[in-house]
């Protein structure tokens, strides 16, 4: 469930009408809606309690520091794959103990920020990391607390640029070399390894992999055990998927009540990592028609956003449901293309898309919108970045402004022989 509905034809967030928005803060803009974001967060929370799981926000999904603040006044820790993710969620106000450093590329800087701020777990993903941040918190003095994201591999069912679990995909360590990890580690002075991670993909519809993934990773702390080490954490990572277009993903509870029968036994605090299922339908874009451009086998419907506003369409073959703003009801509805202005052929984003008859500056939105959107956009074609705005109740704050052009060209600087 989101909170953007049709109320006498006119769409609303909450209770705010987006042409409002629109006229506003001018298009195209992203909205997200707080109720929402509570709401999946809750949704997540209550379904996790019957495993005491630990949620850590995929800060990568939406990195505003506004939607990582309102999810953690909720009590969401953080997962961050770079300093300045977990800079974000610092400066949004989660407790360092709470925040988890994931990623398969960390500097010796990230590490060193990261052990001086107290970051509280690493997801270490390869022999060369972990012998890397031993050396950088032994010249610190400080002990790293780690997991060892492991590789079952696992297909996920999901898309192939977002599975992360397969053996030929660059995240993780065979999970067979677990026990050489563990007891590698055990003898660094600066390590202290207290578990696995595991995380196969996302945008998962089926809770098969996640079986799958989940009884190799008990499997290994069964072994470990027996080997002596000491296993306490499991970082079971995120991947449930949302509704795009007619998907029918697992609920919370069904994901939870896998996660019981696989590991629920082991006696281990469980870490999760959700991202886009927290954030993803809380979000929509709104764009504005600039023209209607009929041809002889299609009809174009150009707008003021683009792929590099939102490239999840034109990197991922992502469908968007879209709709207008305004209903019109008595209209025949007509298969279109929604396409950008700018100069590719692939800034698409929406196909055979059934809309009515369209003028300038007729308002449209596509939906769940509120992952992997604003926070992968871009100012190709030197266009302006666009606005995010969250809304609450009957109240609505910009959250991200849209720069000006002096702003954006203000960041080149001439070299002194020009």
């Amino acid at each position: 469930m989101n909170h953007f509905e049709y109320r006498d034809g006119r769409l609303f967030a909450e209770d705010v009408a987006i042409a409002e928005i629109a006229a506003a803060v001018g298009t195209p803009f992203y909205c997200y809606s707080t109720a929402t974001l509570t709401r999946h967060y809750e949704a997540m929370a209550h379904a996790l309690e019957r495993v005491k799981g630990r949620i850590c926000y995929a800060v990568k999904a939406n990195s505003n520091q506004a939607v990582i603040q309102t999810l953690a006044k909720l009590g969401v820790g953080a997962d961050v794959v770079s300093e300045g993710e977990a800079r974000r969620a610092l400066a949004a106000g989660i407790a360092p103990s709470e925040i988890v450093f994931s990623g398969v590329g960390k500097t010796r800087d990230e590490m060193r920020f990261a052990i001086e701020a107290g970051i509280g777990q690493f997801n270490v993903e390869s022999i060369g990391e972990l012998d890397v941040l031993n050396q950088v918190a032994v010249d610190l003095s400080q002990t790293a607390t780690v997991v060892f994201r492991v590789n079952p591999d696992v297909d996920a069912q999901t898309h192939d640029k977002i599975s992360t679990g397969r053996k030929e995909d660059k995240f993780g360590v065979d999970i067979v070399l677990a026990p050489e990890l563990f007891q590698r580690a055990a003898e660094m002075p600066g390590i202290e390894p207290v578990g696995l991670a595991v995380h196969i993909g996302s945008q998962l519809t089926t809770l098969d992999p996640f079986r799958e993934a989940f009884t190799r990773v008990a499997n290994m702390v069964t072994d470990l055990r027996s080997a002596g080490h000491k296993v306490t954490c499991l970082d079971l990572g995120g991947g449930l998927g949302i509704v795009y277009d007619g998907e029918e993903p697992p609920e919370p509870t069904e994901y939870a009540a896998v996660v019981a029968e696989t590991v629920g036994d082991l006696n281990v605090e469980l870490t999760f990592e959700p991202g886009r299922v927290l954030v993803g339908n809380a979000g929509i874009l709104v764009t504005s028609v600039i023209q209607v451009k009929e041809t002889a086998t299609k009809r174009f419907v150009v707008v003021d956003a683009a792929m590099n506003d939102f490239t999840r369409p034109t990197l991922y073959g992502a469908v968007h449901a879209a709709a207008p703003v305004n209903e019109n009801s008595g209209s025949e509805l007509t298969e279109s293309e929604i396409v950008g202005p700018v100069c590719e052929t692939g800034d698409i984003l929406a196909s055979n898309a059934r809309l009515p008859a369209l003028a300038e500056n007729d308002l449209l939105y596509l939906k769940s919108a509120g992952a992997y959107g604003a926070v992968m956009a871009s100012s190709y074609n030197t266009r302006l970045p666009i606005p995010e705005i969250m809304v609450n109740h009957a109240e609505f704050s910009v959250i991200r402004p849209r720069p000006s052009f002096e702003e954006l060209l203000s960041l080149d600087h001439m070299p002194k022989w020009l």
